[in-house]
């Protein structure tokens, strides 16, 4: 096949399972690969990391021509310096250091007690459904309690969340008008649910992250009511979508590896390594899309102001010319400068959560895991090419002899 046509195989359902082979094709192809669609897509990790640090390709959507461009403002995630870094400053003040360093420290006692209560509760049932009953409900619960969402209405976030994932894929094939219009639809929802929720704690604060963006005290740092809206939906769906898909990759990808689950089972110091290598191995991340602000060369290639330029992450992190024997699971790799959790000006906010997590989840799950065997191989996977992950990963706890 032509690599015209990479983006729109890597994207087909057909090959969510698997999209390794093709990220090769793209790497073989060149560093940078011409789309039939007139985008670019680029899979090689320097070049990758290379963009991500140009301060000339833009993240904002408004920089593309034609449909994709939307008059209405992004979230920060998506946004450029120097208003990325003023909303992104703003929205770390409760969150994590220089302000509230101790934040997400002492969430530890609170995510390991909250590991432990979920697993409790399938502790007798001879399967489970890793996504449904563990790796969905320990992040979202995290973060809505971080932000000081109650828990009865932690349900309601789902089905928005599910809409603004689908609105954000990268699908050169498809009209995705009526998905976009559901998002942006989602994003408005739930933005005014927090924010009619933070207002219900203004000048009667909380511990949560609501509550100190809406009682800010210096007028120069507060949110206004719609940053603190788009705020508040991006923390919620960036700080528990990708967990998911790290989560669960992780057990799925330590099930097809038997030899190196035994291995962590015996030696729990390899975890925060392992994690490291799942991020790179399976990273719940598979593509960003940039523009190009200039008219500028990549790897020998010119490319337009304006054009749409797809990094594949994920090829990235199997890059041969970076990471030694890259298709190989290695839980005690050392030299791991991954791009799961991107890099540059946009690097995961995050990312300190969601490591604590995953040790979390994985640390606890890894013991139990010793007599469970998956239902299905591949299991069935979700709709989205970007954010990659397994809808569902039923497995059999079967009880030891």
């Amino acid at each position: 096949m032509s690599a015209d046509t990479l983006l729109e195989r890597i994207t087909d359902y057909a090959n969510r399972a698997d999209p390794y082979p093709l990220y090769a094709e793209l790497r073989e192809a060149g560093p940078v690969v011409r789309q039939a669609d007139g985008s670019y897509l680029v899979g090689s990790y320097h070049e990758i990391t290379a963009l991500l640090h140009n301060p000339q390709i833009s993240a904002d959507p408004r920089n593309l021509p034609g449909p994709a461009q939307k008059a209405r403002k992004p979230p920060f995630l998506r946004l450029d310096d120097p208003e990325h870094h003023r909303l992104r400053t703003l929205a770390m003040r409760p969150f994590g250091p220089p302000h509230s360093p101790g934040r997400i420290d002492t969430m530890r006692g609170q995510i390991t007690e909250l590991t432990e209560e979920l697993l409790d509760e399938l502790r007798d049932r001879p399967q489970i459904d890793i996504v449904d009953d563990f790796a969905y409900p320990l992040p979202v619960t995290v973060i809505c309690r971080l932000l000081g969402v109650p828990r009865e209405d932690e349900p309601l976030f789902r089905e928005w969340s599910n809409a603004v994932v689908a609105s954000a894929d990268v699908r050169p094939d498809l009209d995705t008008t009526e998905q976009d219009g559901a998002g942006d639809q989602a994003r408005i929802d739930m933005g005014m649910y927090l924010l009619n929720l933070a207002e219900q704690r203004r000048g009667h604060p909380t511990d949560d992250m609501l509550s100190a963006f809406i009682n800010e005290p210096d007028p120069a740092l507060r949110l206004t009511p719609e940053e603190l809206a788009e705020t508040g939906v991006l923390l919620l769906i960036a700080g528990h979508e990708t967990t998911v898909n790290l989560i669960t990759n992780g057990v799925l990808t330590l099930l097809r590896h038997p030899d190196q689950l035994d291995r962590l089972r015996g030696e729990p110091d390899l975890l925060p390594r392992a994690v490291e290598e799942l991020l790179r191995y399976e990273p719940p991340v598979h593509m960003r899309q940039r523009t190009p602000l200039v008219d500028m060369d990549i790897a020998g290639t010119t490319i337009a102001k304006g054009t749409s330029v797809v990094l594949a992450l994920a090829s990235g992190n199997r890059d041969p010319k970076r990471f030694h024997d890259p298709d190989r699971f290695d839980p005690t790799r050392q030299d791991n400068e991954h791009l799961g959790f991107g890099s540059g000006i946009h690097l995961c906010y995050g990312a300190p959560l969601a490591r604590i997590e995953a040790h979390a989840a994985l640390g606890a799950l890894i013991p139990r895991l010793s007599t469970a065997r998956l239902v299905q191989d591949p299991p069935p996977y979700r709709q989205n090419a970007m954010l990659r992950g397994p809808r569902h990963l039923p497995i059999e706890m079967r009880q030891s002899a």
